[in-house]
């Protein structure tokens, strides 16, 4: 198997792609790729601060890896969710990693502002981990981001995932969720921040294969609080078709950005937001969810 720029020895194949590249090459592919889709969203300038969510794993590392070594202002934000293990080793990787490049880093200790980890906030307030995860997570990525007064988020979603997103969602005619979907999310009030995924276009193979040739060490392990959810399953299903048809979460994801999600977004109603009446934060109703979650789980606001 050769490179098909150079024809040296290839070190990593692209099946959907129908290519191999030698290890100079795949990098200059992978360099291309988040290129590609920062230009086609606008996601950031090169004057742009990028505040950049991560969590240890291989994604969020090799994204902002990829921000860093092609010259943009990336700093980390790791939000430390109190998971006994799991929270302290995925911690010491990208502590670790920002030392090694002397990047900026804000952490933030969801034990340390409210007295108890993730998963035992969620027990106490009887609502789904995962679900509790993400009203904490996207909390913390806005006030952290309007805070140190960055232009932007970006986290490392990438094609399995979005693809994953968009398949759950059809399923179950989630139109709301299908009129948003979409790389880019543009603040859409004041006190919101633009939020991107750079990685959409990269799969997670295409990704660890990335982590491995920079040589970034992350956690392997995924969360412990996502076993049994149903974007696993999702992804399964989609990774069997992709080996039966290399290419098909591609086209699946592309096709809608490019020519479905347009239809969901026509009969969107526009959302009114206003700020939350405890945290500030905007929200829909006059006390957002998070804080509502908060107050089920006894936790002093």
């Amino acid at each position: 198997m050769k490179c098909r720029k150079c024809g040296q020895p290839a070190v990593v194949a692209l099946k959907r792609h129908n290519t191999a590249f030698c290890r100079e090459h795949y990098l200059e592919f992978f360099y291309g790729q988040v290129d590609r889709a920062v230009k086609a969203y606008r996601m950031f300038a090169r004057d742009d601060r990028i505040l950049v969510a991560v969590s240890g794993g291989k994604d969020s590392l090799a994204l902002w890896d990829v921000l860093l070594a092609t010259g943009y202002q990336a700093d980390g934000l790791y939000i430390d969710l109190g998971i006994a293990g799991y929270s302290e080793r995925s911690k010491e990787k990208v502590v670790a990693f920002a030392r090694a490049r002397g990047a900026g880093l804000r952490v933030v200790s969801v034990r340390e502002k409210y007295g108890l980890g993730i998963r035992e906030l969620a027990r106490q307030a009887r609502r789904a981990a995962c679900s509790v995860c993400g009203l904490h997570k996207r909390y913390f990525f806005n006030r952290e981001a309007m805070e140190g007064g960055y232009n932007v988020v970006a986290t490392g979603h990438n094609l399995d995932d979005e693809a994953a997103t968009l398949l759950g969602n059809l399923l179950n005619w989630n139109t709301g969720y299908l009129a948003r979907q979409a790389p880019l999310l543009e603040a859409s009030a004041p006190n919101l921040v633009r939020k991107v995924k750079p990685l959409y276009r990269l799969t997670e193979k295409e990704i660890a294969s990335y982590a491995v040739l920079r040589r970034i060490d992350y956690i392997v392990e995924e969360c412990p609080m996502a076993v049994g959810a149903r974007s696993i399953l999702y992804k399964h299903l989609l990774n069997r078709l992709e080996e039966v048809s290399p290419g098909t979460k591609a086209r699946f994801l592309f096709g809608f950005l490019e020519k479905g999600r347009e239809a969901f977004a026509a009969g969107e109603e526009e959302v009114q937001l206003k700020a939350c009446a405890i945290c500030g934060q905007p929200t829909t109703a006059d006390i957002c969810s998070r804080c509502r979650t908060l107050r089920r789980a006894g936790v002093k606001l």
